[in-house]
């Protein structure tokens, strides 16, 4: 049997008093890559925010369990330390601070301790040679004066050194053209692991050329309304959302 590494379960979702998400029902297992597909406006990113506990996104009520704990109450750097990472679709640039020095950062928060400066420089020359990006990247500051591609190589970068066990990748495949988009997919695909779970946020079937989930999820107006296997992607580009939509209930006279 999978395990689950995160169960959502009928979660609602508000934000400033409008509700966003509408029963979300859906389970991801180590091992496994989920893409959560659905049209602007479904939830997604609500979706990803909720998960890493933005205090705008109000959990109503369903249950949001990580490693078989309720984690609804977590601040954000607990999520994080247990194992939990967002990549934002939209990454902040930070002047000033360079990537070394924000990396070495995060990791220090999420281990809760200091990390050599030795096993730091080794553990980021590996992950920097896997992803095929050059040693100079780490003096830069942090997505200022960045391509679209380079903030999400970025992103992908952190992963590869923090080693979450859940990912959440929100739109990582937005606005990039397709030799940036084949490179970070293959960063994804580079951290593909028995031991975590990818959930991988798209509008698009694109990036799903070059990474094949384990499983697909349709989000429709705040709610899974199907999934299957790599093979719903396809159906979805050819009927497009509308043919996901679930019909209005009539109203009774």
């Amino acid at each position: 049997m999978p395990t689950p590494l995160l169960v959502v379960d009928n979660l609602h979702v508000s934000v400033e008093g409008k509700e966003i998400l509408k029963g979300l029902t859906l389970t991801v297992n180590a091992g496994e890559v989920h893409a959560l597909m659905g049209p602007n406006g479904s939830g997604k990113s609500t979706l990803s925010f909720c998960l890493m506990g933005h205090p705008k996104y109000q959990v109503t009520s369903g249950a949001i369990r990580y490693q078989g704990k309720e984690i609804k109450e977590l601040p954000p750097n607990e999520r994080a330390s247990a194992g939990i990472f967002l990549a934002f679709q939209y990454p902040t640039a930070i002047p000033g601070v360079t990537i070394a020095n924000f990396l070495r950062a995060a990791l220090r928060g999420v281990r809760g301790q200091d990390v050599p400066v030795k096993e730091f420089r080794q553990t980021v020359k590996t992950q920097l040679k896997a992803l095929g990006i050059s040693d100079s990247f780490m003096n830069r500051y942090v997505n200022d004066g960045f391509s679209g591609g380079e903030k999400k190589r970025l992103e992908i970068l952190q992963m590869a050194v923090l080693q979450p066990q859940l990912a959440v990748l929100d739109e990582t495949d937005s606005g990039l053209d397709i030799d940036a988009l084949k490179t970070v997919a293959a960063g994804i695909n580079s951290q593909r692991s028995p031991q975590r779970g990818i959930l991988l946020i798209t509008h698009y079937q694109r990036i799903l050329n070059y990474i094949s989930p384990d499983v697909v999820h349709v989000l429709v107006d705040g709610r899974v309304v199907r999934s299957g296997g790599p093979e719903l992607a396809h159906e979805l580009e050819a009927k497009g959302y509308e043919g996901f939509r679930v019909p209005a209930e009539p109203v009774s006279a």
